[in-house]
């Protein structure tokens, strides 16, 4: 609706300006969006270009690039949706992006201290509570314990204690601010 309604282009399909990235190849100069890969073995974890890829075409409606669609997962979560994007989608409906804070107070769903979002256990009567990677072989081999392989249709999992669904997990949620060090006592996990 909103984009329908505003003919709002979202970051991942604005046009790049080669002034803006120096030394890029021309093919990457393209509107796109990095999209997770996984490897086909082990890799050296601190470097996610080895299994997040830039994707010519990927956006919300291409989630894998061209020729991949939206159409069969319309009640997934949005991706490749930029900081700007959400603010812009927030506005649009009157709000505004929560501080991290709130986030995580929301995340709680009325819990404090906490290990995970829904309590202590990670698997609580050996029920999967987020859609995560599943198994320890991340990023290139996933046991498929969950049932999906990307996104999760919203509302897989169970609601926490004010009703929110997938408050941790599945994607990556905007804040208007970010934690840091000298901060670090609003959140009590």
């Amino acid at each position: 609706m909103f984009v329908a309604a505003t003919g709002y282009v979202t970051v991942a399909e604005r046009p790049l300006d080669p002034a803006d990235f120096p030394g890029a190849p021309p093919e990457n100069l393209v509107p796109g969006s990095m999209v997770f890969v996984p490897t086909r073995g082990p890799v050296d974890l601190r470097h996610l270009s080895l299994w997040w890829r830039w994707t010519p075409g990927a956006c919300w409606h291409f989630p894998e690039g061209t020729g991949s669609s939206v159409d069969d997962r319309l009640d997934h979560p949005v991706v490749h949706v930029a900081y700007e994007d959400a603010a812009a989608y927030a506005t649009w409906v009157g709000a505004v992006l929560p501080a991290e804070a709130q986030w995580e107070y929301a995340a709680r769903g009325g819990l404090e201290g906490a290990s995970f979002a829904w309590g202590d256990e990670p698997r609580p009567g050996g029920r999967i509570m987020a859609n995560t990677w599943d198994g320890a072989d991340f990023p290139w081999r996933s046991t498929g314990e969950s049932g999906w392989s990307g996104t999760a249709p919203v509302g897989s999992f169970p609601q926490n204690g004010y009703g929110l669904f997938d408050m941790a997990g599945n994607v990556w949620e905007w804040t208007s601010d970010c934690r840091t060090a000298s901060r670090s006592g609003l959140l009590r996990w």
